[in-house]
């Protein structure tokens, strides 16, 4: 620890750690595994970033987005520190560089998405690197009981063992008690060495507001303007929302840019870049934006619609004021959003219909199952998520083992002629690489070869062929390209009862949609809480505040809770109803399920709904305001 402290002055430029930091520092430096729980800007990326440079081998962080590696990155290049990051945005190139890099041994600290460990490329690579200390982000998405349940993570945890990482640490802003004790079960942290710090911000001002539809836009503006300028963050639910209220506010003079998923990768940099180096900017962004963002004088957070839980609601008011200086972060609560978030909540459940499609289709797989998840979701209507959730369930229950995903073909456009490839070599090496040209088809430019006959035609292991086609690449003699990614399982044993599968399965889903509306109710109640706010969410998180804290809006107002506006329910045009009944029968098969047709009209998507392109239709999304809830129980009682 005694160089730790000197490498946090030479190599950090800070004085001292913060709050937890040394504890996980500790326990990492002594080989064991461990947690660590801090608020967003508390410094739990230095909790690896300094441990990876007292350890022998590499760090590897796993990371959800670009956004947080690019920041992460630039500062510790710019410290001298070797790190890299793998994601869309690089070049053949560059994946060739970072790759040798890694396994040279050049490399301290790599980032990867979670996406990333699907590619049987990578894995290969990570596995006959020394791993001493894997960093998993955002750790809570391990949990089920999370806000953020993501299959991906649980895969996660189980290459941590296969690759032989010498040491985990799981990171997380957002676990309650009984979120963190599924994230140590997960990872093999005991539970003395998980770290949890305080939630409190006293220099964070949580307010709420209860505002109309018709005058949001414009209690926004009076906000921004009657306050001194300051960096400042606007989240909404929607692109489109982003895109309009950010013109809106460009339009009224205000230095305002949209921020989401949906813009070029170029665009998202260059909005984030402007941002970063902006003293009064304002971006208005989806909640994609902020997460790995190092910027401390971040003075506002408006919640133009509302957190979609707790969770979400602490993550992102906590990228405000991270110098510790006052910041003002308000939520504008109006009624009309209620029914938009609870769409998406009900959206992603599958009805019990498709649920059995895909029980079904399981069963008559073989014992040994071979999955193309985007195939899978068209021929059971059941998004990609949920899937890869159904998928997890039966794991965890212990009916299905998972086997290393892997890419069943590959692309690759010659840089030099074939012939100058195969002349390289000799004897039976050579005839292997002229195998697999010859195992490959040509079309215009490129070359496809299906690595699984290729490699039975030549009589080779499949990861022989795969293999010699990444090191052609990294010679820079092919530019090669995956596609087609497989999932494998084998069956451990079949269900005695079919039926009692197919409705635990579905009742999990209902009970994942229950926990989610749920989260949202949570977000209402803490706005009305009569009682100090911000007290009441750091209870929720496990931390009791003895006194009230003066700075939110129960507080501010003496002691009076905020005032909810109650939702106006709309009745169902019976005209309306008799017509899209009419547009149901005309699209026929697509729509007959109950689930699927409250879908089409309250605007959310599933594969059959893409693919049969009923978003065309004007009767998409035209009873979006009435509620998912609301018309699936009319269209049952129809």
């Amino acid at each position: 620890m005694d160089t730790a402290r000197h490498l946090l002055g030479e190599r950090f430029g800070h004085g001292d750690f913060l709050l937890g930091q040394d504890s996980v520092i500790e326990h990492l430096l002594a080989g064991r595994s461990a947690a660590a729980v801090f608020p967003t800007g508390a410094g739990k990326s230095l909790c690896y970033q300094l441990p990876a440079l007292l350890l022998p081998g590499l760090t590897l962080v796993v990371s959800p987005l670009i956004a947080l590696m690019k920041d992460q990155i630039d500062q510790l290049k710019a410290r001298g520190i070797e790190a890299e990051r793998l994601d869309s945005t690089l070049t053949l190139e560059q994946y060739r560089e970072i790759m040798s890099a890694t396994r040279s041994g050049k490399l301290k600290l790599l980032y990867a998405a979670p996406e990333r460990f699907n590619n049987e490329r990578f894995r290969d690579a990570i596995e006959k690197t020394r791993v001493s200390l894997f960093a998993v982000d955002e750790a809570h998405c391990i949990s089920e009981w999370g806000h953020n349940f993501r299959p991906d993570y649980l895969k996660l945890a189980a290459f941590g063992k296969l690759c032989g990482a010498e040491r985990v640490l799981a990171l997380t802003a957002t676990a309650t008690p009984k979120v963190l004790e599924d994230v140590c079960r997960g990872f093999d942290i005991e539970s003395d060495c998980a770290i949890r710090t305080g939630f409190y911000r006293p220099n964070l001002e949580l307010l709420f507001a209860p505002v109309a539809a018709s005058n949001r836009d414009q209690v926004l503006l009076d906000r921004l303007k009657s306050r001194p300028t300051g960096p400042t963050i606007v989240y909404v639910t929607l692109q489109r929302t982003a895109e309009r209220v950010a013109a809106f506010l460009a339009d009224n003079g205000l230095p305002a840019r949209p921020y989401h998923a949906g813009m070029k990768d170029e665009d998202r940099t260059a909005t984030q870049d402007w941002f970063l180096g902006s003293s009064d900017g304002v971006v208005v962004a989806t909640i994609a934006f902020g997460m790995g963002v190092d910027k401390p004088d971040i003075r506002y957070v408006y919640h133009y619609n509302l957190a979609k839980s707790l969770e979400n609601l602490s993550q992102e008011i906590g990228r405000a004021g991270r110098d510790g200086e006052p910041a003002t972060c308000e939520t504008l609560i109006c009624p009309d959003d209620l029914e938009t978030v609870r769409n998406f909540a009900y959206g992603d459940t599958p009805g019990k219909e498709a649920v059995q499609r895909f029980v079904d289709v399981m069963l008559t797989g073989g014992d040994h199952l071979d999955l193309a998840l985007y195939d899978l979701g068209a021929k059971t209507d059941i998004r990609l998520l949920v899937l890869r959730t159904l998928l997890t369930y039966l794991e965890l229950d212990g009916l299905i083992e998972a086997a290393t995903p892997y890419y069943s073909s590959y692309r690759f456009r010659p840089l030099v002629d074939l012939d100058e490839i195969i002349d390289r070599f000799k004897g039976e090496r050579r005839r292997f690489v002229k195998g697999v040209f010859d195992q490959s088809s040509k079309k215009a430019v490129w070359y496809d070869i299906d690595l699984g006959p290729a490699a039975r035609a030549l009589g080779s292991p499949r990861t022989r062929l795969m293999r010699a086609l990444d090191y052609f690449a990294e010679q820079g003699l092919l530019e090669v390209r995956a596609a087609g990614l497989r999932h494998r399982y084998r069956w451990l044993r079949r269900p005695d009862d079919v039926e009692a599968l197919v409705d635990r399965l579905h009742q999990r889903t209902l009970d994942h949609e229950v926990r989610e509306i749920a989260r949202l109710d949570q977000v209402l109640d803490l706005a009305g809480h009569d009682g100090c706010q911000t007290a009441r969410l750091c209870a929720y998180f496990g931390e009791n505040l003895d006194h009230d804290c003066g700075h939110c809006s129960w507080c501010c107002s003496g002691g009076r809770p905020v005032g909810l506006i109650e939702p106006m329910a709309a009745s169902i045009d019976e005209d309306a109803w008799q017509r899209v009944t009419e547009v149901r029968r005309q699209h026929g098969e697509v729509l007959a399920e109950p689930r699927a047709f409250t879908r089409f009209l309250v605007g959310l998507s599933s594969p059959r709904l893409t693919r049969a392109r009923v978003s065309a239709d004007p009767f998409y999304g035209s009873m979006a305001h009435l509620g998912f809830a609301r018309i699936l129980e009319r269209i049952k009682r129809s």
